[in-house]
C-alpha cells in the first residue's frame, strides 16, 4: 500500500533563496538574450502544432483524468507495474529517497566492476544526483544526450527541463567542446551540423565499449511492465540495446495504467515540449533483450509526501515537456539556474518545495506573477497559479511568530465579534482617537456603537 507522508525528498533539489540567485540571473545580459531567443521560437512551435488538433482541450483533459487516476490507486499500479517487469526478467528496486536509491544504482554498477557507465537523459538521476555519488566510487558518468553533454562538458548545470543548455549559444558551445572534448578537431566551427557531427564521433565510441547503461523513463505502463523514452537524436536507442545491463531509474509517478494511456500522451508530450506533432524517437522496452540484465529503481524522494497534500498532489501529474518554463516571464528573465533545483520554472516552484518541504524551499513559491499562462500552456491542466498561492500560505504560517503577526491575530480575533471589537476600541487613548478617525460603515463614534443582536458578527454586519 502507499503510505502517504514518507520523508520528504533530497539531492539537487534545493538552492540559493530565488531573489539572490534571481538578481545575479538578470545582470547577466547574454543570458537573457540567448533565452528569449529560445523560448520565443519554442512557443511559437508549439502553438502552430497546438492550433492544428481540433480536440486539443480533450486530449488536455483525458492526459489530466488519466494521472489523476494513477495517483488515486498509486499503490495498486505500482504493485501491478512491479509484477509485470518481474515476469519478463526484471529486477526491481525500491528507494525511499535519494540517498537510497544512490546506494541501490552505486551497488549495482560496483557489482559489474565497470569504471564508466552511458545515460540516457534523465531528470530523475539529475534530481537525485546521481553523477556525483558514481563518481564518489570511482564511476565516470558519460551523457549521451547532446544538451546534457554540453552541460558535463562545461562543468555547469542544467538550467531546462527539455533543453538543459538552452542558456548556452552556439558559439559558447564551440567553446566548450574545443576545450573539453577528446579528439575534437581543433578548427571545428559554431555551425549546428559540425557540432553535433563532432558529439556525434565523440559518443559513438562510447555505445560501442561501455557495459553499462542508466537511463530514465518517460512512461511506464503498469498493465505490461514496459518503459517509453522519447527523444530527438537516437542515443537513447544505442544506450538502451547495447548494454549488457540497463538500470532505469523511474520516479513512482510516472505509470499510466493502460497501453492505450499512450495514444493521448504521445500527442500531448511532443507538442508541448519541442513544437512537433511526434517525436523522432520513441523506445519501448518490455523486459531485458537477449544477454542483457535489466533493473528498474523505483524513486520516491518526497513523492508520497506531495501525494498527501490534495491542494498541491496534482503537481505530481507532470510530464516534464516544460510548456510552463518557455511560456513564463519570469523564467525567461532569469533562467533555470535561480531556482536551485532540478525542476525551474513554474513547475519547479511548486515541486520542488513539496518534494523538499516548503521549509527547504521557502522562496520559490513567490517566483511568479501569477500571471496563469503555465496552466493555459499546461497539456494535464495542472493549475499552477492556485498552488503557488496554497504554497505561499504554507510558507506564511510555518514561520516563526513575530510581534507583526502576533498583532494581526489578535486584532483579527478582536474583529471577528461586535463584543470584543467594541471592548477593544475603548481601550485607552489610542482606541478612541482610531475609533473617532476611522469610524466603521454606520457607526460615527466608538461612544455610538449599537449594541449587536446575538446572531454571528457577520450577520448583524452584513445587515448593517
Amino acid at each position: 500500500m502507499t503510505f502517504l507522508g514518507m520523508p520528504t525528498g533530497g539531492g539537487n533539489l534545493t538552492g540559493a533563496p530565488f531573489p539572490k540567485a534571481a538578481r545575479e540571473s538578470l545582470g547577466n545580459a547574454q543570458l537573457r538574450r540567448n533565452l528569449a531567443k529560445a523560448t520565443t521560437t519554442i512557443r511559437a512551435k508549439r502553438a502552430n502544432v497546438v492550433g492544428e488538433l481540433p480536440d486539443w482541450a480533450e486530449l488536455r483533459a483525458a492526459g489530466a483524468a488519466i494521472k489523476d487516476e494513477v495517483l488515486a490507486n498509486l499503490d495498486e499500479h505500482l504493485v501491478r507495474f512491479e509484477e509485470a517487469l518481474t515476469s519478463r526478467g526484471t529486477q526491481v528496486h525500491w528507494a525511499r529517497d535519494a540517498d537510497e536509491a544512490n546506494r541501490i544504482i552505486t551497488g549495482l554498477v560496483k557489482a559489474t566492476g565497470t569504471r564508466e557507465v552511458i545515460k540516457v537523459k534523465s531528470m530523475a538521476t539529475v534530481e537525485i544526483g546521481l553523477n556525483e555519488a558514481l563518481a564518489d566510487v570511482g564511476v565516470h558518468a558519460v551523457e549521451t544526450d547532446l544538451a546534457e553533454l554540453i552541460v558535463q562538458l562545461g562543468k555547469d548545470r542544467s538550467s531546462h527541463i527539455l533543453v538543459p543548455a538552452i542558456h548556452r549559444n552556439r558559439s559558447e558551445i564551440r567553446e566548450v567542446f574545443r576545450r573539453e572534448m577528446p579528439g575534437v578537431d581543433p578548427d571545428l566551427t559554431d555551425d549546428p551540423g559540425a557540432l553535433a557531427e563532432a558529439a556525434r564521433k565523440h559518443l559513438r565510441q562510447k555505445f560501442l565499449t561501455v557495459d553499462v547503461a542508466i537511463s530514465g523513463a518517460n512512461f511506464g505502463v503498469a498493465e505490461t511492465g514496459s518503459l517509453v523514452v522519447v527523444e530527438s537524436e537516437g542515443n537513447g536507442r544505442m544506450c538502451l540495446t547495447l548494454p549488457r545491463t540497463l538500470i532505469s531509474v523511474v520516479g513512482i509517478e510516472k505509470l499510466v495504467p493502460r497501453w492505450q494511456d499512450l495514444e493521448v500522451f504521445l500527442q500531448l508530450l511532443p507538442r508541448s515540449s519541442t513544437g512537433e506533432r511526434m517525436n523522432p524517437y520513441t523506445s519501448v522496452w518490455t523486459g531485458p533483450t537477449e544477454g542483457q540484465t535489466s533493473h528498474v529503481v523505483l524513486v520516491d524522494n518526497g513523492r508520497t509526501a506531495t501525494l498527501a497534500d490534495p491542494d498541491g498532489r496534482a503537481a505530481l501529474r507532470c510530464i516534464r515537456c516544460s510548456a510552463c518554463l518557455n511560456s513564463c516571464p519570469v523564467y525567461e528573465r532569469t533562467g533555470g539556474h535561480a531556482y536551485g533545483s532540478t525542476y525551474p520554472g513554474p513547475i519547479g516552484a511548486v515541486l520542488s518545495p513539496q518534494l523538499t518541504g516548503v521549509d527547504k524551499n521557502p522562496t520559490l513559491p513567490f517566483a511568479s506573477s501569477l500571471c496563469g499562462v503555465c496552466y493555459d500552456v499546461c497539456p494535464v491542466a495542472i493549475d499552477i497559479p492556485s498552488m503557488l498561492v496554497h504554497l505561499r500560505a504554507r510558507v506564511t504560517e510555518a514561520k516563526p511568530t513575530t510581534p507583526e503577526s502576533t498583532a494581526m491575530r489578535v486584532l483579527a480575533w478582536a474583529m471577528s465579534d461586535a463584543r470584543r471589537w467594541r471592548r477593544l476600541v475603548r481601550l485607552g487613548k489610542f482606541g478612541r482617537v482610531a475609533s473617532r478617525h476611522v469610524p466603521l460603515p454606520g457607526w460615527s463614534t466608538a461612544r455610538d456603537l449599537p449594541q449587536p443582536p446575538k446572531e454571528t458578527f457577520r450577520d448583524w454586519w452584513e445587515s448593517r
